[in-house]
């Protein structure tokens, strides 16, 4: 699966990106952001990412900045997956890349592909130490359900506070003809 976006260009990881993989999330001020990845972050949990199958229900991307000069630049990444029963967005970019609305963008093709998908209801979460994250959830359109939940940080090994978002996505139109599932609403829950 492949995403274009006005300004970016999300595709699946191959396993020939691990360098680049690397080389982007080699920031400890990304890592301590993110629930499942380690840190240090070495080449072996690179080559382990890049190389990671995908889930047709739950995709995960490769966020690249196309340009005159090929192959775009990877920035970050985005992507779903199963979590406690529930589908569970997450996302991270490369420092560089902060403060130009990209995560945005990004989450926003992801939801509306999550809704072509079926998927009716998708959590997200961030760290209170990262209230950046909270910001970009928010006008994406998810909204905070008002509850802390403690996560284990794999990166700081321990728990800590993340705050918990949702959005109820609207169905998507099976008729010819009509509204183009992509412009259909989307809801906090």
């Amino acid at each position: 699966m492949f995403i274009r976006s006005e300004r970016l260009f999300l595709r699946p990881g191959w396993p020939e990106d691990w360098q680049e993989l690397l080389e982007r999330i080699d920031d400890e001020a990304v890592v301590r952001n993110l629930a499942k990845v380690p840190w240090p972050y070495t080449a072996e949990d690179a080559r382990g990412f890049a190389g990671q199958p995908q889930d047709p229900r739950c995709p995960h991307f490769f966020v690249t900045l196309p340009s005159s000069s090929d192959p775009a630049e990877l920035i970050g990444c985005v992507g779903l997956a199963e979590a406690d029963g529930e589908v569970e967005l997450g996302y991270w970019f490369a420092r560089r890349h902060w403060g130009k609305g990209y995560a945005t963008e990004a989450t926003r093709a992801v939801l509306r592909l999550a809704r072509v998908l079926g998927h009716r209801t998708i959590v997200a979460g961030h760290f209170i130490d990262n209230p950046a994250s909270g910001a970009v959830l928010r006008k994406a359109g998810f909204a905070p359900t008002g509850r802390l939940v403690r996560r284990f940080s794999l990166s700081r090994g321990y728990e800590t506070q993340s705050v918990e978002h949702r959005i109820v996505l609207g169905a998507p139109c099976d008729c010819d003809g009509g509204d183009d599932p992509a412009d259909l609403p989307m809801r906090a829950a």
